[in-house]
């Protein structure tokens, strides 16, 4: 907190010697209803366009009204270019993105490079493995304004009572958007950066992994586990130990001799499989990826116009240059051979990209992208931060291409605002210790505010072994996270759900029954998310934004609209206005273990709960259960979501919605479906 009150008061120093010397005119005007965009007099399209960050290259639609309240000044100062916002009083700040630390951002800073960095302490954590230049303002009259850099550079955001945008590149463009609330300044967000696509059901199961499970024969044997023990479980994932000596698209011929059969295997236990690929590619002379690279002249070049070397787990590597609409089309193409041995997700790690033993474990800022096509050639200070955007974007339309008819589903380490439209993503290397299970919560609150919806933290933390109690309250935790994944690094105790005792198993196992009772809901939130951008995890006050009291709380959250979730450490526990009632989702005597966050429903709500399973192959509404909490008109509406689970049927009408009413008469509740949308006559 020192050093951060530190650097921002250096920032504003800065801020107060630039703008007394060198201010810039600009350009301002309305892009859309209620969005804004500042250009400065020197901006130079051809260093920030095509903007990747937005679906749509904006044009004015009317000129800046003169009661407009959020504006932009620039300037520039020390080779960097400044972007700078006053804000009202009384305002609180959150966003950006992938953050470590509180849930509220006054008094931060932020630095936009996306940083390998092990448990957050590589500069503070001051920047992790993504950049949002987006910060969202909330007043005290529950009114908000959003502010997004569409500048992909390296930069900073330093907030205090003003909002600075700090970049090392030319002058850039500056977004606002203002809403009577922030649900209005986020579902615009969307619209403008893209919304998440809605993914395969099964993503949204538990997922366990560990760097690594090998061979082949303990993989068998982890899904042989969870089906006898019947703790619910979607999907198991191999680590780069399945690799041939960490080559990617390859298989140890030791440790995986058969990877089709392995695959089979678990997708007759009804498990799924996600197999990790970076970027890096060795540098050797006859593995298949290298050749193939080097003849096509795919490969990030130096300053000196070199292949780049640099190591990474397979030793010397090289990397391709995503700028390049080939490089692109190749790593699409790699992907089909893989993809046939049945796997069913990619998990696209260590693409910062990080490379071992330099000064900022990365490729030199020097560097040459050469671009093509949309993008100009350019440095990698320039195409750093979306270097990861770039490889997800590709990897997608491989899988598309491998999987037609298959919803893709990737997780990335590193991304940059606007990639929720290619990819989950997780909170990175976090550590095994109660301050990385409570920063977890804050941590996704501000992604899912930042325009990434499918979002989740390491369950039991990724470096350092987990004691039981630990565990236990973690993966109570994680039930309810959008993305549910325990992963745990090379030489860690183990860390399975049965791995601490009797007691933790069976807290791991009511955890994991009451999320996958709640799959129709959350798959309803999932839905609405890839429909307006509306985060699945979500701060308490959005329950009340004009409610100041809730405006800092971040061990709480709320899972969508309608329930509320408290860990079982908050001791005195803010509750939002109005008759939020506690329930039981599995079995009141299950989840009274003293690990169970408490549960609670919002007055006027009506939430679906599915049957028990052990996976979503199992999935079905044939049965639901209504847990209906009466507001004070003694009335409740609940809506819930049903499609196929995989393909693209529901993008031809292939789905459908119920909205159900509750209505108490004397002593009864009536109970009624009110409405369907999509195909009345589908065999779902």
């Amino acid at each position: 907190m020192k050093i951060n009150r530190l650097l921002s008061f250096a920032v504003y120093l800065l801020i107060f010697l630039c703008f007394s010397v060198k201010n810039y005119a600009q350009q301002a005007f309305l892009i859309d209803k209620n969005v804004a965009m500042f250009v400065p007099e020197n901006y130079v399209p051809q260093d920030h366009e095509p903007s990747l960050i937005l679906v749509k290259e904006p044009t004015k639609t009317r000129d800046l009204p003169s009661d407009w309240k959020v504006k932009v000044e620039f300037t520039q100062a020390f080779d960097k270019s400044l972007a700078y916002i006053k804000i009202p009083d009384m305002t609180d700040l959150y966003g950006t993105g992938e953050v470590a630390g509180t849930l509220i951002r006054n008094g931060k800073t932020v630095k936009l490079w996306n940083t390998d960095n092990l448990t957050y302490k590589r500069d503070y954590s001051l920047r992790l493995y993504q950049s949002h230049p987006w910060v969202l303002g909330v007043r005290a009259d529950g009114s908000a304004f959003g502010v997004l850099a569409d500048n992909t550079w390296k930069q900073e955001i330093s907030l205090g009572e003003e909002i600075l945008f700090s970049s090392h590149s030319s002058p850039f463009r500056v977004i606002v958007i203002e809403g009577e609330n922030p649900q209005k300044v986020l579902e615009k967000l969307a619209e403008w950066t893209g919304k998440m696509n809605l993914p395969p059901l099964w993503s949204l199961g538990f997922q366990q992994s560990r760097w690594s499970y090998f061979p082949d024969s303990r993989v068998k044997g982890l899904a042989d586990t969870f089906r006898m023990k019947k703790i619910p479980c979607d999907a198991i994932w191999m680590d780069i130990d399945y690799m041939d000596k960490f080559k990617i698209f390859t298989f140890s011929p030791e440790k995986f001799q058969n990877p089709k059969e392995l695959n089979d295997y678990l997708h007759a236990k009804n498990f799924k499989s996600v197999w990790t690929i970076d970027p890096g590619v060795k540098k050797e002379e006859g593995y298949f990826v290298y050749d193939s690279g080097t003849e096509k002249d795919l490969w990030v070049k130096d300053n000196s116009g070199n292949d780049y070397v640099g190591a990474v787990w397979p030793g010397d590597c090289v990397f391709p240059d995503f700028t390049m609409p080939q490089t692109a089309q190749w790593w699409a193409k790699l992907y089909k051979a893989f993809m046939v041995e049945g796997a069913d997700g990619v998990w696209n790690d260590m693409n910062e990209p990080s490379v071992f033993y330099t000064h900022d474990w990365t490729m030199p800022e020097d560097n040459i992208h050469r671009g093509g096509r949309e993008l100009p050639k350019g440095t990698h200070l320039r195409y750093h931060n979306i270097y990861g955007f770039l490889m997800i974007r590709a990897t997608r339309e491989g899988l598309l291409a491998a999987n037609p008819n298959k919803r893709p589903f990737i997780l990335t380490r590193s991304n940059i605002l606007g990639g929720q439209r290619y990819a989950a993503t997780w909170t990175g290397d976090n550590a095994s210790t109660w301050e990385y299970l409570k920063m977890s919560i804050p941590m996704s609150l501000n992604l899912g505010l930042s325009g990434h919806p499918f979002n989740g933290s390491d369950i039991g933390g990724f470096d350092g072994n987990a004691t039981a109690d630990l565990y236990g309250h973690w993966i109570a935790l994680g039930a309810f996270y959008p993305f549910s994944r325990a992963h745990t690094i090379q030489g860690s105790k183990p860390q399975e759900p049965w791995a601490f005792g009797k007691k933790i198993e069976k807290v791991a196992r009511t955890a994991m029954e009451r999320r996958y009772r709640l799959l129709p809901y959350i798959y309803t939130l999932f839905q609405e998310a890839s429909v307006n951008g509306m985060p699945v995890m979500r701060p308490l006050f959005f329950a009340d934004v004009k409610d100041l009291s809730l405006r800092k709380v971040d061990n709480e959250f709320l899972l969508g609209e309608d329930l509320l979730i408290i860990p079982q450490w908050v001791e005195n526990p803010v509750i939002p206005k109005g008759e939020w009632r506690k329930i039981n989702i599995v079995d009141k005597k299950k989840e009274n273990d003293g690990y169970q966050p408490t549960v609670m429903i919002r007055p006027g709500a009506i939430v679906p709960l599915g049957n028990i399973i052990q996976s979503t192959n199992d999935y079905s509404l044939t049965e639901l259960t209504l847990l209906i909490n009466l507001d004070e008109k003694n009335q409740a509406v609940g809506r819930i979501y049903e499609d196929k689970g995989d393909g693209f049927g529901y993008k031809k009408g292939e789905y459908r919605v119920y909205y159900f009413f509750a209505i108490k008469r004397k002593d009864e509740i009536e109970v009624q479906l009110i409405r369907i949308l999509g195909d009345k006559n589908l065999n779902l």
